[in-house]
């Protein structure tokens, strides 16, 4: 992961799909994201820790704020591999991970990021991609807190890990299946 990169000719949209290892890896594969860093955004605290997150008390949802050049890949294609890549239609949930901060959320940095989220939830809603309704909160980014450094580029550091080979290997898998056109070389 780079630690000294020049965003500022970047794009920032924060996402939250349950456990951030899991978000983290799949984006950190995916061309045109250049930076993706693991924290905690839309609760009450400040300066939150990941013991308080995981009391469900906070408001927080675990997130990754991802930087991305526009110039290689759109709002809607990171959008495409977000709905992809975790069940946007369980409440505060994905898979074994259950809280408020597991939900499906996206904290958009701009209004044309908020309405191209707001059309395609529309659209898989409509198009019944999904079997029941789509629950993803579409929120203003709020203070961003990054998480403690373990939690940074989990899944590349612990991949022999049980969580990892069987909750986030699945979802790379399903990222080369479904995405491979927007991998990174």
């Amino acid at each position: 992961m780079q630690t000294n990169l020049d965003t500022t000719q970047l794009d920032t949209l924060t996402l939250g799909a349950g456990c951030f290892w899991c978000v983290e890896a799949v984006f950190q594969r995916v061309e045109g994201i250049e930076k993706v860093v693991s924290g905690y955004m839309g609760g009450s605290l400040k300066n939150p820790t990941y013991r308080e997150i995981c009391t469900g008390r906070t408001g927080h949802a675990e997130v990754v704020q991802l930087f991305y050049n526009p110039t290689k890949i759109s709002v809607a294609e990171i959008l495409a591999i977000f709905f992809g890549t975790h069940d946007p239609t369980t409440l505060n949930r994905q898979g074994a991970d259950v809280g408020t901060q597991y939900r499906s959320a996206i904290f958009y940095h701009s209004q044309a990021q908020a309405q191209t989220a707001t059309q395609i939830v529309a659209e898989l809603e409509k198009e019944k991609i999904f079997p029941d309704p789509i629950v993803t909160e579409i929120t203003p980014a709020a203070a961003f807190y990054k998480a403690e450094d373990y939690h940074q580029n989990y899944y590349n550091e612990n991949q022999s890990q049980p969580y990892c080979n069987f909750v986030i290997t699945p979802k790379i898998e399903k990222l080369k299946k479904y995405f491979a056109e927007k991998l990174k070389k």
